[in-house]
């Protein structure tokens, strides 16, 4: 403890720091000390009878102090920036059961934790991460179609959702938006922090979204987005041509591609295991016994393509953007298993290619450490500014964590 609370102590001083008030930095510490501490439920009262306080402080800290969340995430993310130098952005979403239905955002909707469709609510997050460490740095409540009135084709219905956000202290602009567009919003915030464009990685929710491919392409950004196996797609060897012409009247302008789009799954399938080769991309975490770590290794094709979309802008000479596609296809399986679309430079590695691609382990690490360990989702208030406070919160001690474990230990003394 002697090692760990000096750190917690420099952590809240520089994540707090913008905080005008003393009570509230001191606040900010000891709820970053609650979530750090032993005990199985980090909701607000077993965290302040371990802490020896009264939980109000804590509950009015989180739901009613004026501070800024935002500015507490913008401090986490240069930190992330700084020291973790991350290789990408991953982006993902996490479910929140719930018995209730009065919790913000809250829904009938599949859910990971549970493994079902249940009673939910579902954060999405951005985190910055390499193969050694990783911080959920962005966080948004994703609001289904049933929390936005204006969506409502009743007025009866619309007049009880507004009735319920007022409840929860919904704000007026926050409504219902794909998860996709509340990532993209993000990406523009940690930008807008001034943070470094990176590597932007997801899965294929995301990845199946042109528009998200496309808003990350407007935006300057490489990506490395899971697929799925139907996704349609030019080989890269075929070019645009003009459409037939009868002779009569004017001839069209319009060129098309001469073949109509195939499946990544046909494409990859018919160019056969032979196209593929195997790659170790990185080694696992070491057994309980301290055996060496296993080998994280399987066999690939990567394969230059055009995605074949109608959304997607096109060249002045009618041809589609060329990208990789990316495909595993382990041993045994008679067809590939997984399918990844990636901007990255034509002529990168295939091991490249595939570490950036599979880096999205780490968001596993993540939710596992913030929900399992820090009590990520044990909230129990029903504000809307009060869940955002709290995955903040949370996010903070898991940076905490990393911190630590990157922490020379000082000298054993005799």
């Amino acid at each position: 403890m002697a090692l760990v609370r000096p750190v917690i102590e420099d952590f809240a001083a520089e994540m707090f720091g913008g905080f005008a008030r003393r009570d509230q930095r001191g606040k900010g510490e000891l709820y970053l000390r609650g979530l750090l501490l032993e005990g199985k439920r980090k909701s607000m009262q077993p965290m302040a009878e371990r802490l020896g306080v009264d939980h109000q402080q804590l509950q009015q800290f989180v739901t009613t102090s004026t501070w800024d969340h935002t500015e507490v995430r913008r401090r986490l993310a240069v930190w992330a920036a700084e020291f973790i130098d991350p290789d990408a952005l991953a982006i993902d979403d996490t479910g929140f059961p719930k018995d209730g239905t009065s919790s913000p955002g809250v829904a009938r909707m599949y859910c990971g934790a549970l493994g079902k469709r249940g009673n939910c609510q579902i954060g999405v997050s951005v985190h910055a991460v390499t193969d050694w460490a990783s911080a959920a740095v962005d966080w948004r409540l994703f609001l289904p179609e049933s929390w936005d009135e204006r969506k409502a084709a009743e007025e009866h219905a619309a007049a009880q959702i507004a009735r319920k956000r007022a409840r929860c202290a919904i704000p007026d602009d926050q409504r219902h938006r794909e998860k996709w567009r509340l990532a993209l919003d993000m990406i523009d915030e940690t930008l807008g922090w001034g943070l470094s464009r990176r590597l932007v990685v997801a899965d294929a929710a995301y990845g199946d979204a042109t528009a998200f491919r496309q808003g990350l392409t407007d935006r300057g950004l490489t990506y490395a987005l899971a697929v799925s196996a139907s996704t349609s797609v030019h080989p890269a060897d075929t070019a645009p041509v003009p459409p037939a012409w009868s002779g009569t009247g004017r001839p069209p302008t319009k060129t098309t591609y001469p073949d109509k789009p195939v499946t990544a799954k046909t494409l990859v399938t018919a160019a056969g295991r032979a196209a593929g080769r195997f790659v170790l991309w990185r080694h696992g975490s070491r057994t309980s016994a301290g055996n060496p770590a296993a080998a994280m290794r399987s066999r690939f094709v990567a394969l230059r393509v055009h995605p074949a979309n109608r959304n997607i802008p096109r060249a002045a000479d009618g041809s589609l953007p060329e990208c990789w596609l990316l495909a595993e296809w382990p041993t045994g399986q008679p067809e590939p298993t997984d399918y990844w679309l990636s901007t990255l430079p034509a002529d990168i590695r295939l091991r490249g290619l595939v570490k950036v691609a599979k880096i999205r382990w780490r968001i596993e690490h993540d939710y596992r450490e913030l929900k399992d360990g820090l009590g990520m989702d044990h909230f129990e208030g029903r504000s809307w500014l009060g869940w955002h406070r709290h995955v903040t919160l949370a996010s903070v001690a898991q940076a905490i964590c990393t911190q630590l474990r990157r922490t020379p230990k000082a000298p054993a003394q005799d």
